[in-house]
């Protein structure tokens, strides 16, 4: 059988990393609390060194590697978070680094790896493939493999942040966080499963990037065949051989959350948390936003990681506000006649909705003669607003379409 983490492996985690993580804050969230009925915090591991979680596992493994080991490298695989973890412990610890990661990997992930001293190469379109190059590398160089989740120094390093909220919240009854090969999750159910056993560990997973409910429904790690999803930071196609041992005896739950409800939630955190984190590090709000998960409270969910692309970010605000029906992107067909496109404006500005953009299409085989067609993106204040604006249009005569915006 497979040894499992302990909790004497957290705590001596926490002591070697005592000078080099920070300890990351508990906020109040007044709108999931109002939800839930009772307290809900958010752990802020976005705000933690390099943007994530992942420089405690990471600056723990590579610390305790000999001083042969040391002098031939590491080698990692990653999407960007755990790039950016070893690239900065590595740099810490005076040892070079090399981070395989899939070709479009976000572009501030990839710069960010580069500046804390790592040297980036390209392998593949997923993580499980950037994996493989690096297991090539560091079969070919000597250089030593820092697995992204599936190696026992690299989860009781992520366990750290369950003793911290063990501490900031004692009276804690849940804590839901996002899941991708299953590190930080493991980490955190080692520590509260040992010290207070009653509480409730839950996993979150990308509903299109879902590895451990048919890992788990088999009873082994199965790989999926394809991935899609904004969540890049837990695109993660078959669990780890560990990780899975400490998911199937020590979590409560694995549960599903879809694109909108990760939008919807990322959203949420922006506007009401003044939280900017990327769509993984949303996923375990947007599992208690969309009632995936109704916990006891007081409940904590953690927010995993902030490094967002900018230009994704004006993606998924826009697909968040589609998807909450505060966005609405317009096709209006009408008479190709002068003042009336000033005429469909005013009516919209009548209704109290604010036109973004406007685009006029009079040639397309889909137009009559004396036709014209309206592309309009138009933002509303909720989905109520949004039905008596397309009423209106309608009443006018209008044929109108709508699509909501896409996230990628």
């Amino acid at each position: 059988m497979t040894e499992l983490v302990t909790l004497a492996d957290v705590v001596a985690a926490r002591a070697a990393l005592a000078d080099v993580v920070r300890v990351t804050p508990l906020e109040p969230s007044r709108p999931l609390t109002d939800l839930l009925g009772g307290p809900v915090w958010l752990k802020c591991e976005h705000l933690q060194r390099a943007g994530s979680y992942k420089v405690r596992g990471a600056y723990l493994r590579i610390s305790r590697l000999t001083a042969q080991q040391r002098q031939r490298g590491v080698v990692a695989a990653s999407a960007g978070n755990h790039a950016q973890g070893v690239a900065l412990a590595a740099g810490l610890l005076g040892i070079t680094s090399t981070v395989f990661m899939p070709v479009g990997a976000p572009l501030p992930k990839v710069a960010a790896t580069k500046r804390y001293g790592a040297h980036v190469e390209f392998s593949g379109s997923t993580v499980d493939e950037a994996l493989d190059a690096a297991r090539e590398y560091a079969d070919r160089t000597g250089a030593v493999l820092i697995h992204p989740f599936d190696h026992p120094d690299v989860i009781a390093g992520q366990g750290t942040v369950a003793l911290e909220i063990l501490e900031q919240c004692p009276q804690v009854t849940t804590i839901v966080t996002a899941v991708g090969g299953g590190g930080l999750v493991s980490g955190i159910a080692v520590a509260v499963k040992a010290l207070r056993p009653d509480v409730r560990v839950i996993g979150v997973q990308a509903d299109n990037a879902a590895a451990f409910p048919p890992s788990l429904s088999a009873g082994a790690p199965v790989r999926l065949d394809s991935m899609r999803t904004i969540a890049d930071g837990i695109a993660v196609g078959r669990p780890g051989e560990l990780t899975f041992a400490h998911v199937s005896k020590l979590v409560d739950e694995i549960v599903t959350v879809s694109e909108e409800e990760i939008s919807q939630a990322l959203l949420m955190l922006l506007e009401r948390g003044k939280q900017v984190v990327e769509p993984a590090g949303s996923a375990a709000v947007a599992a208690l936003l969309s009632g995936a998960v109704r916990p006891a409270t007081p409940t904590v969910a953690v927010l995993s990681g902030g490094n967002i692309d900018p230009l994704l970010l004006l993606r998924v605000i826009e697909y968040g506000l589609a998807a909450a029906g505060r966005y609405l992107r317009l096709t209006i067909r009408c008479g190709d006649r002068p003042g009336e496109l000033a005429a469909v404006l005013s009516l919209i500005a009548e209704q109290r909705a604010n036109v973004v953009d406007v685009e006029h299409q009079r040639r397309s085989p889909r137009l009559r003669l004396g036709e014209v067609e309206v592309g309009l993106s138009v933002e509303t204040r909720g989905p109520e607003h949004s039905e008596t604006l397309v009423r209106a249009l309608r009443g006018r005569g209008y044929l109108v379409s709508f699509a909501a915006a896409e996230a990628d």
